[in-house]
């Protein structure tokens, strides 16, 4: 396989799945965390690597070393492995996904951004999810007609906090998430639920359904339900663990344990939430959102210089999402037919929320 973004928690836990099936890992990708590349390039003997800055290079040890955007692309069309494992975090993991399923490879995808920004141009039924959420809407689908798919969010950082309290949290408290340790900017975004509606754009292009909703479930236990037509719903239950995913992914189907199973006595009870406008601004857009998919370039770009911002100290994790919408609705007639469009509006986007 070719991983890119192997130095993150998605690709570490990767080359721990494919060291216990054997696939041989053909390429890595790493962003800066070269300590970490050097270890991976140890055990895993990559016939290829790729990093993001060329001041790096002489740090790989290794004797084929591609650089930058460009050099991602110019691996992926050197690799003879049929699956690539797009890791990358952020718009930049869009080009891969669009190389990888041109080359005709399987993508085993958990670039939100691609499927967000791009879902209606690319070829869904070659992509694999890796997301705990609609690895659950998968595993409960059988062939009973579907009313209605749900899935659930830990809340992040704030879930508890006074809601007076949340304009003045830092961009390191919003990085406290309660459940987990994971990459800087899905954290930003589960505490602004920001990640969630990306889920929810994601599984309208992976699945189709038009009834999509999502509730806050705190222990991160249960991570998708779904409705159906007769009446019933049925619920996935596993632990916090992406280990599973991606051992779907890479594999297809899995016979052994990769989890231990859920104890329901040692858990004891379940509890849910509502989504709530005033903790969570960018949720009054869910619904127009989902009416109007193709616009997730817009939130995905306006979103990426928020975090920014707010990293910078120069806006508030509530200005962040107001922000986002305030570019959702400026930008309220895009509808891009072609991956250049893509390209453009997210351009157009950033230019305006830098203003």
């Amino acid at each position: 396989m070719v991983l890119l973004g192997s130095t993150g928690s998605i690709g570490v836990n990767a080359l721990i799945i494919a060291k216990r099936f054997g696939i041989e890992v053909e390429a890595l990708v790493a962003g800066k965390n070269i300590a970490l590349l050097n270890e991976q390039i140890e055990e895993h003997h990559p016939k290829y690597v790729a990093i993001s800055d060329e001041k790096d290079r002489p740090l790989v040890k290794h004797h084929e070393v591609f650089v930058g955007k460009e050099g991602m692309i110019a691996l992926l069309q050197k690799t003879q492995s049929f699956l690539v494992v797009n890791a990358l975090v952020g718009f930049v993991g869009l080009a891969p996904s669009i190389e990888a399923l041109r080359l005709g490879k399987r993508l085993a995808l958990a670039n939100k951004e691609s499927l967000v920004v791009a879902g209606h141009l690319l070829d869904t039924k070659k992509i694999t999810p890796i997301d705990s959420e609609h690895f659950g809407l998968w595993y409960l689908l059988g062939n009973r007609p579907v009313s209605k798919m749900t899935i659930t969010a830990s809340g992040g950082a704030f879930r508890d906090s006074p809601l007076e309290v949340l304009p003045h949290m830092s961009f390191h408290d919003a990085l406290k998430h309660p459940n987990w340790s994971m990459g800087a900017k899905i954290t930003i975004d589960s505490a602004t639920m920001t990640n969630k509606l990306f889920e929810l754009l994601e599984a309208k292009w992976l699945f189709g359904c038009d009834v999509l909703d999502a509730v806050i479930e705190p222990k991160s236990i249960i991570h998708a339900f779904v409705d159906f037509k007769d009446g019933s719903t049925t619920a996935h239950l596993a632990r916090a663990d992406m280990k599973l995913p991606i051992a779907f992914a890479l594999r297809g189907e899995i016979e052994e344990a990769i989890l231990p199973p859920i104890d329901l006595v040692e858990i004891g009870s379940f509890s849910f939430r509502p989504i709530e406008v005033a903790r969570y601004p960018i949720w009054e857009i869910k619904e127009d959102v989902l009416a109007h998919p193709t616009r997730g370039v817009v939130i995905n770009a306006a979103n990426e210089v928020g975090i920014a911002r707010f990293y910078n100290h120069e806006i508030s994790i509530l200005e962040l999402a107001k922000r986002t919408i305030d570019a959702y609705r400026f930008f309220h007639d895009v509808h891009p037919q072609s991956l250049d469009e893509v390209f453009e509006i997210d351009r157009e986007v950033r230019k305006y929320c830098l203003k």
